[in-house]
């Protein structure tokens, strides 16, 4: 007889199964050796053949690889130097694809070891509940080919990622399992009556003939449920043990299995059979299996609705007025785009014609539509409403606003929080530790003297009874459900590590110019000092000189004379750093600070008084322009970035949820004092740069504190990177991803304890479901190794352990206050 070159056990020669290597045909007595045989030599494992005297040389592409075409992913492949910090690390590729074939927390444990084991790969993070990778590599040591046919090896199936190609396959695979559910069920409620019968004749006598037949009958019903219900079970736990992964399958598979085997071999010796066992098996976690697919398909909608908001085609204007509609793909920058009332905005771009309001809520959280004439931003994705606009593109593809936040959503679902990585280990070795568990349970149970068929029973609920599904969905679900409904707000997560910073923060703090005020200039006040003048005659005349200005002063004031009827302006002249003066009328005005006033021969008397004004509210912090023509001052204009409507409540807010509040500005000290007394806060750091901004973090973090910091995102780089949770602002333009943890694509701060709450209490939720698992697992396999728990009930309860870590995650919508 042969001896398998693998295992060295001999077998019939009808089983041989052969293959060359290195020039030698070697023999195996199954697939199972001939693959693990070619896997040790590919791990660089080869010394286990050494004392065979084998030479590892000339190795042929495992049995498991499969010709891949590239093609389909090569679109997907982008560069990373833009997110690498590192400068070791620079000119790595990164591509996102789907992994078809996972079902378990150990699959993405599995996925992940080998493709960190790859030489090359520098970065591989699996999404359990997306199916989604992230894979990062050098060019230079490791082709995409190699990584995709690793993947391969291993029994997974990779395929490009997209978010159409995604949601396809998740449905696709949602409908599989509810049929396999729909006949794994029909054929067990079938099966009871048959089993009811035999338990009946178990205890009350029956005729042999009778209950032959009915074993047999049931017998005929659970091959069904087993191989084709349980087909996916069956499949995925052979091309884990093929590889030495025992994966959550795999459990399920050795119970049902031994419990059909089983009650086969029992039929022929006269015992009790337990048809009804497997096939319950197999049923109740197909049931906890759809649920829980379906789960994480609502909790991922987010990412679908956002993509389909991108409309297929696109009307632009060609030259000479024609109007042509093409694909998306083959608009440029500078392309004109016509959109009608009911059309959605295809790209970002810039109004040139036209008016209408239009609706970014799903996009930015602004529940009401926005306003948009010439010169105005317009988001793609966002829905035109009333009338037709003409806009010029500025930015197409993967730089505009919507495919940033799918990009940043992605992204943060795919990190993972601390705290999930205990479990990720945990749950490398959960599998193989039940089946030894198992085994344990069914000797000890048959040296302490019971039957072969209560051992085997007890071992089976050992098996199914195990989780380390509630252990793999504790932190994804929660962390998609995070994601979506912080998105539907208007804020950004970078990362999943932002939930679990968020819960430890103590302190906030916020720079000044554009967060606690609105980050422009506008007119706050007029004083009048001529009796004879009204006020919208001298702000027309104002705004009739400051039009033709650069100066953002002059910007405040032809702002608030907006819908004026301006005047013809004549002999206009700008003095840098003073003002402006023109001829409206015949009469020469001049627009400025006190040193044009004096300049142009300001009355002292008049002056004096005006000037004396002026530094009330300079004293505020406000900056006074003056308005003079025939030597006097006619008025002042009030120029001051104002502060946003809802600073007060929210600096309110976060002291009632006894957080420090600070602000911090690069503007004078009076400026930033009569800010922060009108929002009452009383810690204030003024004339900071953004260096000094990031030393006064680390100077309070190393105090004890955990500092939030919120900044406009790009000034405030260092200071968001420095502090543990960065929150830029934004209207989703000048997204900073680079430097925050999270960006408000709506500018308003009600987001700020919004957030800071949603992510305590996903937090929270995170570890109930952490704890559960846990708890779980550490409750129900003593129970089940005692033999209290029939391998149905440890079944259900297996598949119900992961229903409440998912019904508990959904509870977050709930608590944010989503429908």
């Amino acid at each position: 007889m042969p001896r398998c070159d693998h295992c060295l056990l001999e077998f019939p020669e009808r089983e041989a199964v052969y293959d060359e290597i290195d020039g030698t045909t070697q023999v195996f007595c199954c697939n199972g050796c001939r693959g693990i045989y070619r896997l040790i030599y590919e791990e660089g494992l080869d010394k286990f053949y050494e004392k065979r005297e084998w030479k590892n040389a000339g190795i042929q592409p495992s049995i498991f690889d499969k010709e891949i075409d590239i093609k389909p992913f090569t679109e997907y492949v982008r560069d990373v130097e833009d997110r690498i910090q590192n400068t070791e690390d620079r000119g790595q590729k990164e591509i996102d694809i789907y992994i078809d074939g996972i079902h378990c927390a150990s699959c993405v444990w599995l996925n992940e070891k080998i493709l960190m084991k790859t030489d090359g790969v520098r970065y591989a993070r699996v999404n359990y509940a997306t199916h989604r990778a992230r894979i990062r590599w050098s060019p230079e040591t490791i082709g995409l080919e190699k990584i995709l046919k690793r993947i391969a090896s291993i029994g997974y199936n990779p395929k490009p990622y997209s978010e159409s190609e995604q949601f396809k396959i998740q449905r696709a695979e949602a409908r599989d399992i509810l049929i396999r559910f729909g006949t794994a069920a029909f054929l067990s409620s079938q099966l009871m009556i048959y089993s009811i019968a035999l338990y009946a004749g178990y205890f009350q006598g029956i005729e042999p003939s009778i209950r032959r037949m009915l074993e047999v009958i049931a017998a005929i019903l659970t091959v069904p449920v087993i191989f084709y219900s349980g087909m996916p079970f069956i499949r995925n736990a052979i091309a884990g043990i093929r590889h030495l992964n025992f994966n959550m399958d795999a459990l399920i598979t050795i119970g049902a299995g031994s419990a059909f085997i089983y009650s086969t071999y029992q039929i022929f010796t006269g015992g009790k059979v337990y048809f009804d066992t497997a096939a319950m098996i197999i049923t109740l976690i197909l049931l906890g299996r759809y649920i829980e697919i379906n789960a994480k398909g609502r909790a991922s909608q987010t990412i679908e609705m956002l993509s389909e908001l991108i409309p297929k085609e696109a009307t632009v204007i060609v030259e000479e007025q024609e109007i042509k509609t093409v694909p998306i793909s083959s608009i440029k920058k500078g392309d004109l785009i016509r959109v009608k009332p009911g059309e959605r905005i295809p790209l970002d771009g810039i109004v040139v014609s036209g008016e209408s309001e239009v609706n970014e809520s799903i996009i930015t959280g602004e529940s009401n539509p926005l306003l948009k004439m010439i010169g105005n931003e317009v988001i793609g994705g966002s829905m035109n409403l009333y009338g037709t606009l003409i806009f010029e593109v500025t930015k197409t593809g993967k730089d505009t606003v919507l495919s940033g936040i799918i990009r940043a959503v992605e992204d943060a679902q795919a990190e993972k929080p601390r705290i999930q990585r205990l479990a990720d280990r945990i749950v490398g070795i959960f599998v193989p530790l039940i089946l030894f568990i198992a085994l344990l349970t069914v000797i000890l149970h048959l040296r302490g003297g019971s039957t072969t068929q209560s051992a085997l029973m007890t071992g089976i609920s050992v098996l199914v009874i195990a989780c380390p599904c509630s252990l793999g969905l504790a932190t994804p679900i929660a962390v998609l459900i995070f994601t979506a409904i912080t998105t539907s707000k208007g804020i950004l997560i970078r990362g999943g590590e932002v939930i679990e910073n968020v819960s430890r923060l103590t302190h906030v703090i916020f720079d000044k110019t554009g967060t606690v005020t609105i980050g422009r200039p506008v007119l706050k006040e007029m004083v009048v000092f001529d009796n004879d003048l009204n006020k919208e005659y001298l702000l027309a005349a104002a705004a009739s000189i400051e039009s033709l200005s650069e100066h953002s002063i002059g910007h405040a004031i032809t702002e608030a004379a907006k819908g004026f009827n301006l005047f013809g302006v004549s002999k206009f002249e700008a003095f840098p750093g003073k003002g402006v003066e023109g001829v409206i009328d015949g009469k020469s005005i001049a627009i400025g600070n006190r040193a044009l006033m004096k300049e142009k021969g300001a009355a002292d008397l008049s002056f004096r008084l005006s000037d004396e004004v002026a530094l009330q509210f300079e004293n505020k912090g406000d900056t006074a322009i003056f308005m003079l023509w025939h030597g006097m001052v006619k008025a002042l204009f009030i120029i001051s970035d104002m502060i946003r409507d809802e600073a007060l409540d929210v600096v309110r807010g976060l002291k009632e949820m006894n957080f420090h509040i600070s602000i911090v500005s690069g503007d004078n000290i009076i400026t930033t004092n009569s800010i922060a007394s009108v929002i009452n806060v009383d810690n204030t750091i003024s004339e900071a740069s953004p260096v000094s901004k990031k030393e006064i973090i680390n100077k309070v973090q190393q105090k004890g504190h955990r500092v939030m910091m919120v900044g406009d995102g790009i000034n405030d780089a260092p200071a968001l990177t420095e502090a543990l949770v960065g929150i830029a602002m934004g209207r989703g333009t000048d997204i900073a991803m680079e430097s925050a943890d999270a960006v408000l694509v709506r500018n308003d701060l009600r987001l700020i304890p919004y957030f800071i709450q949603i992510s305590k209490k996903t937090y929270s939720i995170i570890k109930q479901n952490i704890f559960w698992a846990f708890f779980y697992n550490i409750v129900a396999i003593p129970m089940a190794m005692a033999g209290i728990l029939h391998p149905i009930v440890a079944a259900g309860a297996m598949a119900l352990s992961s229903l409440i870590v998912v019904g508990n995650s959904l509870r977050i919508r709930r608590l944010a206050g989503v429908s």
